[in-house]
């Protein structure tokens, strides 16, 4: 019985042109292989998987080829064969994580000086080098420098930022670049058809996509696929040999969004968490199925969405019901649900309220739609409020006692206070004081009150609105301390009444301690009297037609 090779090990690149999407490293290589224009170092940097390693070892066969054919080693002169069956005694691969100490580096420094056993150049590949400890490094750097000349020192590391800046000034750098899918799916295939495997195109896709970049971990993959199902591998299989979280699913929660149907969303959880699936792993996984949902609805097309044809054209159609702003605010709430999880203590119940709340928000106005609609409402208000102002007769002089009637607008999604600030901010020219605005508006002022003077505000707070006549703001207190506070400040409550309202006021104090307080913005039973004037004002009649409000 032959002894088993994994895919990784067995179709091991042996050229450079075998080496998948390093064009950028092998071209070069080579090309200073023919040039005669080899450096006495080389750092290999970049993720796990992406030929590194197997770079290194062809760069150590090509400069020490019997029989070199364009830079290229033949794999069959005696130096290449010792090379590929890893006994050569001039090729010595050592590992940085296990030999990370200054012993060893001095160690290495003893054996540089001898000369090749019978090989062109002596080859030390140093792997993950990073874990080298800081006087290792330091014990290097000598030897670095200035290298017997048929020394060839060839560094490879995932972590090139851990590097010291004096080891990185003495290499040739090569970066080496994530595989594309379309590389590894290129990869595999020609593998499984030398290996006379059949598996279909989705089922390569997930495989690639597991790989996350990484050739050597698709291979990976691929064989426990392969010792799984045998001769013949589907995506069904890979879904659950791998556990990989159903596309289904994704498409399922976009569905539920467009549907407004939360209750099928609790069930998707429970279908989520009824499978196995990690919330993680299904969060990733519904963040890249919006971002592709993003290009499809940005771009009108399915260009940029590495997925098959069949789900290219799901995701067509799926654009047609979300807009670009909705489905950014998707991606954010996701987003936000990530960093959640990762701390929460109920990660379930995190998942299935922010997906309720996805549901739920699947067709609201956006900000800027809001925006507009509350300016678009502010220019009528102040049109009817400018309007009423031009011709309406002046009104009556009332005393205080009279004109203590309470109206409340009932608003439907909006702010009194808000609206009411709109219908004040008519222009440059103070305007009359409207007694509907002061009440609304009566916690503002307060508050206006207790930023600039603290005590004044808090006297202000016991107090009440009484009422307004003319351009008096009458303002009831309980005692006469209240009443002599207030009295002292008429001067600048005034002030900041007509600045925060830009009316003309005056403010009169009264005492009453038989009744306490009660004012127009208290809560109450509202008077009948002078409810029908204003439910005919044109403020309030822009309020129902905007936003729905009725009074009450």
């Amino acid at each position: 019985m032959s002894e088993y090779i994994v895919t990784a090990r067995k179709w091991r690149p042996m050229k450079f042109d075998d080496v998948a999407a390093q064009n950028h490293v092998t071209v070069t290589l080579r090309n200073a292989i023919a040039t005669k224009r080899l450096a006495h170092a080389y750092l290999f940097s970049g993720p796990r998987g992406v030929g590194k390693t197997t770079t290194a070892r062809l760069l150590a066969k090509a400069v020490n080829c019997l029989k070199p054919k364009d830079a290229e080693p033949d794999n069959e002169c005696e130096n290449c064969r010792e090379i590929t069956e890893g006994r050569s005694f001039d090729v010595l691969e050592i590992d940085g994580a296990s030999n990370r100490g200054v012993e060893e580096i001095r160690n290495l420094r003893e054996s540089v000086r001898y000369a090749p056993a019978k090989s062109r150049y002596k080859v030390y590949i140093i792997d993950e080098v990073h874990m080298l400890t800081k006087e290792a490094f330091n014990a290097l750097l000598k030897t670095l420098e200035e290298p017997p000349s048929h020394v060839l020192f060839i560094f490879a590391t995932t972590e090139i930022h851990k590097i010291p800046a004096t080891i990185l000034s003495r290499c040739q750098r090569f970066d080496f670049r994530r595989i594309a899918i379309d590389e590894i799916i290129a990869n595999l295939t020609g593998i499984a058809r030398k290996e006379g495997i059949e598996i279909d195109d989705d089922a390569l896709l997930l495989v690639a996509k597991k790989g996350d970049g990484s050739l050597r971990d698709s291979q990976s993959i691929f064989d426990q696929i392969v010792s799984l199902c045998g001769k013949k591998i589907t995506q069904h299989d890979i879904v659950q040999a791998l556990n990989v979280v159903d596309q289904e699913l994704f498409f399922k929660v976009t569905d539920l969004i467009k549907a407004k149907d939360p209750k099928g969303g609790l069930a998707l959880v429970q279908e989520i968490m009824s499978r196995g699936y990690d919330i993680k792993e299904f969060l990733a996984g519904l963040t890249e199925h919006l971002r592709n949902l993003l290009t499809a609805v940005t771009t009108g097309s399915t260009d940029f969405i590495e997925e098959s044809d069949l789900y290219r054209k799901r995701y067509s159609e799926l654009a047609r019901s979300f807009s670009t702003a909705e489905v950014l605010r998707l991606l954010r709430m996701v987003g936000n649900t990530e960093s959640a999880i990762r701390w929460s203590a109920q990660p379930r119940f995190k998942l299935e309220t922010d997906i309720v709340h996805m549901i739920g928000m699947h067709g609201a106005p956006e900000v800027g739609e809001l925006l507009q609609r509350i300016d678009d409402l502010k220019k009528k208000l102040d049109k009817a409020d400018r309007t009423v102002s031009a011709s309406a007769p002046p009104l009556k002089q009332k005393s205080v006692a009279d004109s203590g009637s309470t109206t409340y607008v009932k608003i439907g999604g909006g702010s009194v206070s808000g609206l009411a600030s709109m219908a004040g901010e008519g222009g440059p020219h103070p305007r009359a004081v409207s007694e509907m605005e002061i009440s609304t508006r009566w916690p503002e002022l307060v508050g206006e009150i207790r930023r600039q003077r603290i005590s004044l505000g808090s006297v202000l707070e016991t107090a009440a609105l009484r009422g307004v006549s003319g351009e008096s703001v009458h303002i009831e207190c309980s005692n006469d301390f209240q009443a002599s506070a207030l009295r002292r400040n008429k001067e600048f409550l005034s002030e900041v009444i007509q600045k925060l309202f830009n009316v003309r006021a005056r403010v009169e104090v009264v005492v009453n301690p038989q009744k306490g307080p009660s004012s127009l913005h208290s809560k109450g039973e509202p008077s009948s009297q002078g409810s029908k004037s204003i439910e005919e004002h044109p403020v309030v009649k822009a309020l129902r037609e905007q936003l729905g409000a009725e009074p009450i």
